[in-house]
């Protein structure tokens, strides 16, 4: 009973030994290393992000989003590259998405474990490794002289499709793989066929994770610049329609177009005389661009996982 009542505490606890003091600093340095770590990650970041709005700041007004670039884009704002950034983004999702997402359910509910199968996953696998000016070569190859399209939206807009798709298929297939296979073999249990139970039981509890990968895909077709350099953006189109609604509709399928991306690199790089305020002004709309769109996905991811009931 002594040695009991001198083993304890205030409270009732038990008094913590040389080695448990031990533990819990060994604990409490590795908790400071990994947070000073975090630190050094994004101090730079919000330093850089800082001072792109600090720049920016005389110039980021509802007026410079809404006008079109005059005088070469020495002059003017950014409307015209935003919405030329929409359209690309717009058209290589619609061709990406669904060819994303069937390859990606065929890869892991339906494909078989043989060499065509490791073929294709290696394929997949390669292509995300694959540099996006490598992207814009196979494009301009394969879409603006081999299919005859030219340097147009439509030839970027298929070249960012084949660049993304990896990560569509990847973000599937691991959408998938997070749905037990309790519940489909419950599905299957009941007599229901594969295809009934991918459509009624799987998808419904995957969409989360496919939406996602479906979101970083604009993401990274919103920033991209090598790609469509080489298939259809051009530094300046003077034609741009200047009033409603027609400023909304300034780019068809065929047409070369002006992008966010594709803007900054050329006032930072190919337009002298231009303000540095212009130059900052574009980087810090295309980063709120970028931003927002991730920010969307997370939280929509949240809010969907929120749903699930397991």
């Amino acid at each position: 009973m002594g040695k009991a009542a001198n083993s304890t505490g205030a409270g009732g606890m038990f008094t913590a030994t040389s080695h448990d003091r031990r533990k819990a600093r060994r604990e409490g340095i590795a908790k400071w290393t990994f947070f000073c770590a975090c630190l050094l990650l994004i101090v730079p970041v919000l330093a850089i992000l800082g001072y792109i709005f600090f720049e920016a700041w005389p110039v980021l007004s509802w007026e410079y989003i809404w006008e079109n670039p005059r005088n070469n884009s020495r002059e003017g704002g950014i409307w015209a590259p935003l919405i030329g950034t929409f359209y690309l983004v717009l058209v290589s999702l619609v061709i990406v998405a669904p060819v994303g997402i069937l390859a990606g359910v065929y890869l892991n509910e339906y494909a078989p474990e043989n060499w065509l199968t490791r073929s294709i996953n290696m394929a997949v696998t390669s292509l995300a490794g694959v540099p996006s000016i490598v992207h814009g070569l196979f494009g301009a190859a394969a879409f603006v002289f081999a299919a005859g399209l030219g340097e147009s939206l439509l030839a970027a807009s298929l070249t960012i499709a084949v660049m993304t798709l990896p990560v569509i298929i990847t973000a599937t297939r691991e959408a998938l793989n997070a749905v037990p296979m309790a519940f489909r073999e419950a599905c299957w249990n009941m007599g229901a066929t594969r295809w009934q139970t991918i459509r009624t039981i799987v998808l419904p509890n995957s969409v989360s994770g496919m939406l996602t990968g479906v979101i970083l895909e604009v993401a990274r077709a919103a920033g991209e610049t090598a790609p469509i350099l080489l298939t259809g953006a051009i530094i300046f189109t003077p034609g741009v329609p200047d009033t409603a609604p027609d400023k909304f509709f300034p780019y068809y399928l065929g047409d070369q177009f002006m992008a966010l991306s594709m803007h900054l690199h050329a006032v930072s790089t190919q337009i002298a005389g231009i303000d540095k305020e212009m130059q900052f002004g574009t980087a810090a709309v295309l980063i709120l661009l970028i931003l927002f769109i991730n920010s969307f996905s997370a939280v929509l991811r949240s809010y969907l996982r929120a749903r699930k009931k397991w």
